[in-house]
């Protein structure tokens, strides 16, 4: 590796800047039909958490075995993302929230979050597939402070993948 790939991979990624992209809000289509529509971004969201998984883990005490007990794998849970932005004109997110409560699929976008680099290129990027919209939460108001009303969108999912980046100078 070069001097160059190796300063690469040392540099930590801001967390200030980044970019959410959705896909097209509709009822979940097979896999080949979701790729052949555009992606959207959705743009000035202000902080986004519960990018995270867990693995369920089973404990066996195994007979005859007394210096360990053993640990089986279960299943995968994700966490729920979290948007958070400032309300603006428009019912972007309310719409989507709204769409999923009258069908019975929910209204399913796939999505990506991208962390940029000061440059403003992608250096990180998880994608989470067949997202519902489960909650959405309005601004706290308050008449004495200055403050931007933000909402918030809740999206639940199933499942979450870091997408391998290429990386300058190398390959």
């Amino acid at each position: 590796m070069t001097e160059q790939a190796l300063e690469f991979f040392a540099e930590p990624l801001p967390k200030y800047r980044f970019l959410v992209v959705l896909g097209p809000a509709a009822a979940h289509l097979p896999p080949a039909q979701t790729a052949l529509l555009p992606l959207t971004a959705q743009g000035a969201f202000q902080q986004i958490t519960g990018l995270g998984a867990q693995l369920e883990v089973t404990s066996y005490p195994e007979g005859g075995v007394n210096d360990r007990v053993r640990q089986f794998p279960v299943r995968h849970s994700w966490n729920r993302i979290v948007l958070h932005r400032g309300v603006a004109r428009g019912t972007g997110l309310w719409s989507w929230y709204q769409a999923g409560l009258g069908n019975p699929l929910g209204a399913r976008r796939s999505g990506a979050v991208l962390l940029l680099d000061g440059a403003g290129v992608p250096g990180a990027v998880w994608a989470f597939r067949g997202g519902l919209a489960s909650k959405w939460t309005g601004p706290d108001l308050h008449a004495e402070r200055s403050e931007v009303a933000v909402e918030q969108l809740e999206i639940a999912h199933e499942g979450l993948v870091a997408v391998e980046q290429a990386v300058p100078g190398l390959g």
